[in-house]
């Protein structure tokens, strides 16, 4: 892929509020990253934030979560922001964890609610 780093974004249904409010307010500092999500995530965040490019994959349980899993494995995905809801059960729980266990193996900065999100935003907005 390019050489400009790339960010993951992820929202469970009642999260996704939250990323698209979350979007709009980092857009200056998401507009320096790639953005990958999955389906339903990156059609939310687009419509937050317009002026975006995102690049929308599979919808999670459809293999959207597999996908930037294999993309993390690759080296392609520098930072995963993922807002999970823990009040719900997900029939495809064992595809996020698996997410979330690459994410640690390979290192890479991981946000899995807002207020860990509004820190790695603002960190990479002074960095």
């Amino acid at each position: 892929m390019t050489g400009q780093r790339c960010i993951a974004l992820i929202a469970h249904d009642q999260k996704k509020d939250d990323m698209a409010n979350f979007a709009r307010k980092h857009q200056a500092a998401l507009s320096q990253f790639r953005i990958v999500a999955t389906g339903t995530t990156g059609g939310r965040v687009q419509e937050a934030c317009p002026g975006l490019n995102v690049v929308r994959l599979k919808s999670g349980p459809l293999g959207g979560d597999q996908q930037i899993g294999a993309m993390i494995a690759t080296g392609d995905v520098d930072m995963l922001i993922f807002f999970i809801d823990p009040l719900s059960s997900l029939p495809h729980d064992v595809d996020v964890k698996a997410l979330t266990r690459l994410a640690t193996v390979y290192d890479i900065p991981m946000a899995l609610n807002r207020a860990t999100a509004e820190q790695l935003a603002d960190f990479q907005s002074t960095h």
